[in-house]
């Protein structure tokens, strides 16, 4: 399958697919746009849906432009959210900007992909020409955005300044000169004011294509970070392949389709005669995709080790200057919970072990004069021993 046949498969919208066709057929290296919010840096699979449509324009020799919004960070994007977010100073936007480099790189080409910042455009936007661009647009149309109208006819906070935000980001398209932006459909409404805005600057406005959002492992929500029902790609194998034993049955082909290359018949067949084995051949595919073919054999043994009941024998040592410990504090104290109420939730769910025993009592004096094995859920360990 080729390249276009490819994006053209996994897109939900391309406005207008004539005009991508005639671009593409008129032999011309085009812009292709991505913008990314520098707030969250660290990637997941769902991320990685996007990132591959531009692979395949990278294959295809097109320009891949991948935008860091560190100025639009700093104005507090509300990303269909019922509230502000909050901004960013220009530091932080640039760290992040840094770390997405590096894991970005992990799909696209690295001398292939080109990194800008729209700091560089919007931060030289004096007043008049600000003025100029609200001009452009009207209040009812920005309104049509559903989380903002939404919050508006709640009487819900809604600051001038998050209007300004698809603006900014139309802006990009517009400095840029983008042929095609992509995004995935959360993103339509702003990429298609990039394109209007284009229009108004007398520029051939760019080609809009959406992805979709790829389910979370609640099978409900899409991927994210926060509902914490994602797989990160800088995590490491065994959590990855852990993670993608945990694929919804029914999402799995979703996943086989959107972020990886795998021939989706011959997936088809193996979902509907061995749903186990259908699993674990994704959960290798992506361990060799993001780090390599060599780290998928522990982490499968990982895997399997924990799955019958056994401890894995690489697990982490932690030396504490305590004789005795209470439970709760053990378990913050080697990250296993950010606080005690979220550690007695785990004691009281039967979520920890000691040694191999379920832990009942959330005022249980654990003794580390010998060495003690902690065990959360199915797959965090931690060896504890006193200095």
């Amino acid at each position: 399958m080729k390249g276009l046949e490819i994006i053209k498969r996994n897109a939900v919208q391309i406005i207008s697919e004539e005009e991508l066709n005639k671009k593409m057929e008129n032999g011309k290296k085009l812009k292709i746009k991505l913008g990314a919010d520098p707030s969250r840096p660290d990637l997941h699979l769902g991320h990685t849906v996007v990132l591959r449509a531009l692979k395949e324009f990278q294959k295809m020799g097109h320009e891949v432009i991948f935008v860091i919004g560190d100025y639009t960070g700093m104005i507090g994007d509300p990303s269909g959210k019922n509230k502000t977010r909050p901004a960013l100073t220009f530091e932080e936007t640039r760290k992040s900007g840094e770390t997405y480099f590096k894991q970005v790189t992990k799909i696209l080409d690295k001398e292939k992909t080109r990194i800008a910042y729209n700091s560089e455009w919007l931060s030289k936007l004096n007043l008049k020409e600000v003025i100029e661009l609200t001009s452009k647009y009207t209040v009812a149309r920005i309104l049509e955005r559903e989380d903002f109208k939404n919050r508006y006819e709640n009487n819900l906070p809604l600051s001038i300044h998050e209007l300004l935000y698809p603006l900014m980001q139309g802006y990009d398209s517009v400095a840029l000169k983008a042929d095609i932006e992509i995004g995935g459909t959360d993103q339509t409404f702003n990429l298609l004011v990039g394109r209007e805005l284009q229009k108004e600057f007398s520029q051939e406005p760019q080609i809009v294509i959406t992805f979709p959002l790829l389910v979370g492992l609640d099978g409900k929500n899409k991927m994210s970070k926060s509902l914490d029902n994602y797989i990160g790609i800088d995590e490491k194998p065994e959590i990855m392949y852990e993670k993608a034993m945990k694929i919804p049955d029914e999402c799995l082909l979703q996943y086989y389709q959107l972020t990886t290359d795998m021939d989706l018949e011959k997936v088809k067949t193996l979902i509907e005669e061995d749903i186990l084995l259908a699993h674990r051949k994704y959960a290798r595919e992506i361990i060799k995709i993001y780090h390599g073919e060599e780290y998928v054999k522990d982490a499968e043994n990982r895997y399997d080790t924990v799955a019958k009941g056994g401890i894995p024998e690489d697990i982490k040592e932690i030396f504490l200057k305590e004789k005795e410990i209470n439970i709760c504090d053990l378990l913050v104290k080697v990250e296993f919970a950010t606080s005690k109420s979220e550690a007695k939730r785990l004691i009281m769910g039967n979520g920890v072990k000691l040694d191999n025993k379920t832990v009942e009592n959330i005022h249980f004096i654990v003794n580390i004069e010998e060495e003690k094995i902690l065990r959360v859920g199915k797959s965090k360990f931690v060896k504890v021993k006193n200095e």
